[in-house]
């Protein structure tokens, strides 16, 4: 079974003022232009799938893009769910959750 693996990523400057979604904006553009993962942009952070070395690989570059933009320092959170039993996408786990509520996905 191929690998996957499912994150929730969120990569913000430190110091560098209020408003960051410019920095946002440049990791968007890598992760857009990568190519190898498929992502999914929330208000609070991006949700990506795919390869975990392609996943790592596209938040390292993200966190370049902001660096080179001028940031100084990053915070980065990154939550990670791999499963080997039995393939893993987002799409199921949330019509998993809205099928207990009984509710159509």
């Amino acid at each position: 079974m191929k690998r996957l693996v499912i994150a929730a990523v969120s990569i913000a400057p430190i110091g560098e003022g209020v408003s960051v979604s410019d920095y946002v904006a440049e990791a968007i553009k890598v992760l857009k232009d990568y190519g190898r993962v498929e992502w999914e942009l929330g208000p609070m952070c991006t949700t990506m799938w795919g390869d975990p070395r392609d996943v790592f690989e596209v938040i390292l570059l993200m966190q370049e893009a902001m660096f080179k933009k001028g940031a100084v320092r990053l915070s980065t959170v990154i939550k990670m769910d791999e499963r080997r039993d039995k393939p893993l996408n987002p799409t199921d786990k949330v019509e998993s959750i809205l099928n207990k509520l009984g509710e159509e996905p």
